[in-house]
């Protein structure tokens, strides 16, 4: 695992382990790709850098954050150009071809 700040400085995608405060209010969409639902924030990290994540809520449940909650998370580093970093899989990987991920809230884990 990496913090934020040292996977962006390596080779993407990164799997990173980190603590972070919500900035933005979760939205929802159909993946693209997956055509699953997910759940979209915004979070600035404790090594300082902001991240959006995405979570499939077809795998998990969805996480109940509002601005300024305090989360830890684990989940795959991508970039996404001309926009900032998103940390997606942060769920069970039902099929085992992945590492899982989650996102620890309020004492519960949402994988």
């Amino acid at each position: 695992m990496s913090s934020i700040t040292a996977a962006l400085g390596g080779p993407l995608p990164a799997e990173v382990d980190f603590g972070a405060v919500v900035t933005s209010a979760p939205h929802y969409f159909i993946g693209t790709n997956t055509h699953a639902r997910h759940e979209a924030f915004d979070c600035r990290t404790d090594d300082g850098a902001s991240v959006e994540i995405v979570d499939n809520v077809d795998l998990a449940p969805p996480v109940p954050v509002t601005i300024g909650d305090r989360i830890s998370v684990r989940g795959e580093l991508v970039g996404d150009p001309g926009r900032e970093p998103v940390v997606h899989w942060t769920h069970h990987a039902p099929s085992g071809n992945h590492p899982g991920g989650w996102i620890d809230f309020n004492g519960r884990r949402y994988a």
